[in-house]
């Protein structure tokens, strides 16, 4: 089991770099950023956690660019994975965003993960020309046209939502297949689509059983055919050692921490206390 850090990027407290460059000094293996575009104010989306247009953070309103902000911080790690919590691809053009990864990647060294979910936020989305009940469709697309520009030598795509001919596109990224994990609701809707088009699956903070989620998208896994097992990253919110045995059992491979909205030097010690508690369970520092 790997253990990763997910901050809730704002244009205030502590900077992604710092905190990434102390997470990997502390032995973490991955840090993931989120991503919000902009949020209507008016919005008939609710959002998942309080089930209503009330949004639980104000951070919402103020994250930063995620790949930008892996891009800092990859100038100052270098071996801790840059990742997503989550991006969404298709609010951004699928041509530029995939020359962006494949550009981080090749400059990090192949250490990039991309993190993606759906989109709960459909007035967001509908700024961006994405209809809310399509969503899933341009994504796979966006996936799916990104990746051919990412391994062919003259890359092209045919879909509804994305087209171009024959193209000449590099850096190609270093990894042979840059990964794709989805962020959204243990549903057998969500674990179809990962078992035809990703490579696991990333918790929501309101997920209630992860034993129960975890083992249903093993199922959809085995039977779409897929070799191997998926990789499910889950969020935590305190290290328990029996709870995490448990998760590891189930096929848990990753778990998250995230930070507290607090000032740079709180954030820090707060890291070194994290890591002192999981040392034992397995964190390589």
């Amino acid at each position: 089991m790997r253990f990763g850090i997910v901050q809730f990027t704002s244009d205030r407290g502590i900077t992604p770099a710092v905190a990434a460059k102390a997470a990997e000094e502390q032995g973490f293996a991955s840090f993931f950023v989120p991503e919000h575009t902009h949020i209507p104010i008016k919005r008939e989306a609710f959002h998942p956690g309080t089930g209503t247009a009330e949004l639980p953070d104000d951070r919402y309103t103020r994250t930063l660019d995620p790949w930008v902000t892996l891009g800092t911080i990859a100038a100052v790690t270098s071996r801790i994975e840059l990742s997503t919590a989550v991006a969404l691809p298709t609010e951004s053009d699928p041509i530029t965003l995939a020359k962006t990864i494949a550009t981080l990647d090749h400059l990090s060294g192949g250490r990039v993960t991309l993190g993606a979910g759906f989109g709960w936020n459909t007035d967001e989305l509908t700024d961006h020309g994405v209809p809310g009940n399509k969503r899933r469709t341009v994504l796979r697309e966006y996936i799916e046209a990104m990746r051919a520009l990412w391994t062919q030598e003259e890359a092209s795509y045919s879909g509804d939502f994305v087209s171009f001919g024959p193209s000449w596109a590099w850096p190609k990224p270093v990894q042979a297949h840059v990964p794709l994990l989805i962020g959204a609701g243990g549903t057998d809707k969500t674990f179809k689509w990962i078992a035809a088009s990703a490579d696991g699956w990333i918790t929501t903070p309101t997920e209630s059983d992860v034993f129960a989620s975890t083992a249903l998208l093993m199922k959809h896994w085995e039977e779409a055919g897929r070799e191997g097992a998926p990789r499910v990253v889950a969020l935590d919110f305190k290290p328990d050692a029996e709870k995490l045995a448990a998760w590891a059992e189930a096929g848990v491979t990753d778990v998250l921490y995230g930070m507290p909205d607090k000032p740079e030097a709180e954030v820090l010690a707060y890291l070194e206390r994290l890591a002192g508690k999981l040392e034992p369970l397995g964190l390589v520092r």
